[in-house]
């Protein structure tokens, strides 16, 4: 079992008087995570699918006798799909104040859902975790340094999902079943929308634009959309985890550019998969794409692990100066451009360096590593 960066700040937060809510895609081990924790406690305790329909009964609407039963002498009390649940913040909260003695751990694959149903019952009595597919550093971890270097072609092209590394074997075909069975599930789910072949042909428009500023009106206009439906689908599909927006960096510059977004996936796998690209990438003309992907996606967990205070943006100007990626932090910006060649040579506009005093540097396939992988000092 590859170790998961989460497994120690979760067993940290244990017994501490709050709940443990995590929340992230459909199929990245969160199950296998939480029922790795349980066991490595030693203590009692209790697992409750919210997929079964008795679970969903049980826990629907107890009261605190009921629950009493249903908990036993269990010292820890997981909950998973919590979100199919009914009323779940209500049971959690119920379980969390008159439990004390109790750790309650619940899990979903749906943000969203999960979130709306838990932020007002347990409004202080929570603490919240995003996992995420298998990070570099847990990867490299897991194999050692020269195989992880020897897979990272491999990485960019097929992902980092838990069932991909299980079965390399199989790595087409599991990336396919995950996009075509689990990708849109909570979006169709939980957002009423009833046309999955339009948001199926919105994200594979947007999985060729990885790394290009995306307008709205233009991807409305290639799937039948306006351009507020187009935004509205993309913040849903946000929530659930299959990809994210980077907006504009602005500060001081008539000319930057102010409002335009960037898309990206959560994962390199999936990416390709929604659009059947699964070439080497010796032989891909988007490697510049699948690179930046690559490496802002893990920055994303590293920044969510560590519960980093870190805003990210990307910055360009009319003219089309430009730079890859943009991290604000404690008042200082930081600017990153992206080669996956290391002898390329990689200029930062002095528009932006002097006008933000911005610290920068090139991540190329050589130094990467210092780029995702939190630093333990």
């Amino acid at each position: 079992m590859i170790e998961r960066t989460l497994q120690e700040k979760l067993m940290a937060r244990l017994f501490r008087g709050k709940a443990i809510l995590l929340t992230g895609p459909r199929q990245v081990g969160k199950t296998t995570l939480i029922k790795q924790i349980l066991r490595t406690t030693g203590k009692k305790y209790q697992f409750f699918d919210g997929d079964d329909p008795v679970v969903r009964t049980l826990l629907e609407q107890p009261n605190t006798e009921e629950l009493r039963q249903l908990l036993g002498e269990s010292y820890l009390v997981f909950i998973d799909e919590a979100q199919r649940i009914p009323h779940i913040g209500l049971t959690a909260k119920i379980i969390n104040d008159q439990f004390p003695d109790k750790q309650l751990i619940l899990s979903g694959s749906s943000a969203f859902e999960l979130g709306g149903h838990m932020q007002e019952p347990l409004t202080g009595r929570k603490r919240s975790y995003e996992m995420f597919p298998i990070s570099w550093e847990e990867w490299q971890n897991h194999v050692g340094h020269m195989k992880s270097e020897q897979d990272l072609k491999n990485r960019l092209v097929f992902g980092l999902y838990p069932d991909i590394h299980n079965h390399p074997e199989e790595q087409r075909d599991n990336l396919k079943e995950l996009v075509d069975s689990y990708l849109y599930k909570d979006v169709l789910n939980y957002s009423g929308i009833r046309k999955p072949d339009v948001i199926q042909k919105m994200v594979q428009a947007l999985a060729y634009q990885v790394g290009q500023e995306v307008v709205y009106k233009e991807v409305g206009d290639l799937v039948g959309l306006d351009p507020k439906t187009v935004s509205s689908y993309i913040d849903i599909l946000e929530k659930a985890y299959v990809l994210f927006r980077l907006p504009s960096f602005s500060r001081n510059l008539r000319n930057e550019i102010k409002s335009n977004t960037k898309i990206y996936f959560y994962d390199n796998g999936v990416r390709n998969a929604v659009i059947r690209a699964f070439q080497p990438v010796d032989t891909r003309q988007d490697i510049g794409a699948l690179w930046e992907n690559f490496l802002i996606s893990e920055r994303l967990k590293q920044i969510k692990y560590t519960k980093k205070s870190v805003q990210t943006f990307f910055w360009r100007t009319k003219q089309k100066q430009e730079v890859d990626y943009v991290e604000l932090e404690n008042g200082t910006v930081f600017g990153y451009e992206f080669k996956w060649n290391p002898n390329r040579n990689i200029r930062f506009p002095k528009t932006f360096t002097k006008t933000y005093n911005a610290e920068v540097a090139g991540i190329n396939r050589k130094n990467f590593r210092e780029f995702i992988i939190e630093s333990k000092e």
